[in-house]
């Protein structure tokens, strides 16, 4: 084990960090402006449905690349009067779901390959007329962007693997409470659980934590991501603070039952892929941890809205 040298590793991993949000920020806001209209009208025409809400909430996540992106855009059509609490709930639960696809894809072994996307999308951006093209551009060119982002925090992260201090800090994260509280920090500060557990696999790539803490911090990540709804509840209707009390509720309780089952949980996690690295085995974690939220609530949907309905009445 070696001293770190934090003067030198900290401006590359900084800025590998600074890239990797700022590619994940432009590219939740460009996909928004694409598919922004088209959302509405899904969103007003297939919500009459509990299923179909969720799967809507999905499909539109991962079109929009952010889970708060889609809940914000919600709570702003229940103010509109274009939306209600019940048709709210659907989409919320499917917004958790979507939001994992983009650990799914941080695990796979692409980052060094970025930069070809980003060249790709940069010159089609840079170069063609056509505004569609140009659109296809700035997409492709921040989809590497962000996987390029992530290979300089990854090879920024390498001496970490060789520093004494940096594992004294890991192994002092010895329970899950402690990880979640790290987790809703940081997601709290960087403003994207989906960066937070993208930082997550790109460390346990670096074997620099194992999966019961990374699981620990993403369980915390799923709470300090309610931050963003809160803010968005300033002023909102009635409806739109019980859609925000909802989503607390859709992301406290599972998180308190897993802690509950967390030995179990990681049991499981590995059980159905035994051979898989650290890094997937993460984003398969943050995979069963949100469809089991939905598998949790999806049975008390009703009992929720009239719990929610009695505590939140309707003033008189």
């Amino acid at each position: 084990m070696e001293e770190l040298n934090i003067i030198n590793v900290l401006p590359l991993v900084l800025g590998g960090l600074i890239v990797f949000l700022y590619a994940i920020r432009q590219l939740s806001v460009t996909l928004r402006d694409i598919f922004s209209s088209k959302v509405e009208n899904l969103i007003k025409k297939y919500t009459s449905n509990i299923f179909f809400s969720i799967l809507l909430g999905v499909i539109v996540t991962i079109l929009l690349d952010s889970s708060s992106a889609v809940i914000i855009i919600t709570i702003i059509f229940i103010n509109a009067g274009s939306l209600n609490f019940k048709q709210a709930m659907g989409i919320i639960m499917g917004a958790n779901v979507g939001t994992t696809f983009s650990s799914q894809l941080i695990a796979f072994q692409i980052n060094k390959y970025g930069v070809i996307a980003l060249a790709i999308g940069f010159f089609t951006w840079l170069f063609y007329k056509s505004s569609k093209l140009k659109i296809i551009g700035k997409v492709v060119m921040y989809f590497g962007l962000l996987f390029f982002g992530l290979y300089i925090l990854e090879t920024s992260l390498m001496p970490f693997k060789n520093s004494e201090q940096f594992f004294k800090w890991v192994s002092s994260i010895d329970n899950p409470i402690k990880g979640v509280a790290i987790g809703g920090l940081v997601t709290l500060i960087i403003q994207s659980s989906s960066a937070t557990v993208g930082i997550l696999i790109i460390m346990a790539k670096q074997e620099l934590i194992n999966l019961s803490i990374a699981v620990s911090i993403m369980l915390g990540a799923e709470l300090g991501t309610c931050s963003d709804t809160l803010v968005a509840l300033v002023g909102g209707k009635r409806d739109a603070i019980r859609a925000g009390l909802f989503q607390i509720l859709f992301n406290l309780i599972p998180i308190i039952i897993g802690f509950l089952v967390f030995d179990h949980f990681l049991y499981l996690v590995e059980m159905l892929a035994p051979k898989a690295t650290i890094s997937r085995q993460i984003a398969n974690a943050h995979v069963l941890f949100s469809v089991f939220s939905v598998l949790l609530f999806l049975p008390f949907v009703n009992s929720i809205y009239r719990f929610i309905n009695w505590i939140m009445p309707h003033k008189v």
